[in-house]
């Protein structure tokens, strides 16, 4: 997909589950067109770096070892710190190099799932990553009765090309329910309004039974922390909550990350969704996201769209709002034309 900004997007975005990393793994991943070596220290913690070591480039993710709260280069043995300095070199192994650094990224595990902070030039995260129960403080926030997301309820799609925008602006848009998710009443779009690096929006599904117009079967609130994520409560006919992410990979795809929390049966103790749970969540909630998917594989970038009346405000205040998190020019357009 060709778009008129930058896939370098600065803020939050996650990039896999945290049930993924083991202590002592080492595993390589790429994301925004850089690539990177992830690792679960022996304490725990997670780490995520410039993957080549600045020795002599091998690539720390393909064969790396945890040493401590190190990284290992399983080429000559140099290993890097939490921070990206070289903390050891084995044949100086009093003089590390601490003047060589890797890029670290500011990582972050909420729930299961695991986020990235991300700005072109490495500058420090600019907003803390938001929690996902404390989001919604009106409703149930004890992620003790939810049952876990990860593995049952995630799913994610590789090298998709979409932008993290083109997603982000299916958010206002309700009248795509009835013609892509085959629904059988057109949501609507209550509310919306951005707060400084969130949009938020609040999507209501009318009552089919009721001849009240203005009666809501379902209330979907919605809050996108930048371009990389939204965090959604669900009030009504169900009541769970849901992160969908978009990361790019580079500059034509990104990858999609998708978890839901849904709430326990009544006196249950145990975080794996039982059989009949695990049934009606995929049947109804798991399959339908990637509907939107097999859209925006083929979706070309309008950028003056013609927009119905009911679409434009919010279409265009979203695009105008997105504009903060473009801190470089598109690739290939020199500094200063974005």
């Amino acid at each position: 997909m060709k778009v008129p900004f930058t896939w370098k997007v600065t803020g939050w975005f996650m990039i896999g589950w945290s049930a993924e990393f083991e202590i002592g793994d080492v595993k390589a991943l790429k994301y925004f067109g850089e690539d990177l070596a992830v690792y679960r220290d022996d304490a725990g913690a997670l780490h995520v770096l410039e993957a080549h070591c600045k020795h002599l480039g091998a690539h720390i993710g393909h064969g790396g070892t945890v040493v401590g709260d190190c990284v290992e280069c399983p080429f000559h043995g140099w290993r890097w710190g939490p921070d990206g300095t070289n903390t050891y070199i084995p044949y100086q192994p009093d003089r590390p190099n601490r003047g060589l650094t890797l890029r670290s990224y500011p990582v972050q595990e909420q729930y299961g799932c695991i986020f990235i902070w991300h700005q072109p030039h490495g500058k420090e995260p600019q907003w803390e990553l938001p929690d996902i129960f404390d989001k919604f403080p009106q409703f149930e926030t004890d992620a003790n009765a939810y049952y876990r997301p990860y593995p049952e309820f995630s799913r994610r799609a590789d090298a998709v090309p979409v932008h993290p925008q083109i997603v982000a602006e299916n958010g206002p848009d309700s009248s795509h329910f009835r013609y892509v998710h085959g629904a059988s009443v057109t949501p609507v779009c209550l509310h919306w309004e951005h707060v400084d690096e969130e949009w938020r929006f609040l999507t209501g599904w009318p009552d089919a039974r009721s001849d009240d117009p203005d009666k809501m079967a379902l209330r979907i609130h919605s809050h996108f922390s930048g371009l990389g994520f939204a965090m959604s409560a669900f009030e009504g006919s169900s009541n769970h909550r849901l992160i969908f992410a978009c990361t790019p990979v580079d500059d034509e795809v990104s990858n999609m990350f998708y978890s839901i929390w849904w709430p326990k049966l009544p006196g249950e103790t145990s975080d794996i969704p039982p059989a009949p749970v695990r049934e009606k969540v995929e049947r109804q909630f798991l399959k339908t996201v990637w509907e939107d998917v097999d859209i925006w594989r083929y979706q070309k970038y309008i950028e003056r769209p013609a927009l119905a009346k009911i679409d434009a405000k919010p279409y265009m205040a979203m695009r105008k709002w997105a504009t903060r998190f473009y801190d470089i020019p598109p690739a290939g357009q020199p500094a200063g034309t974005s």
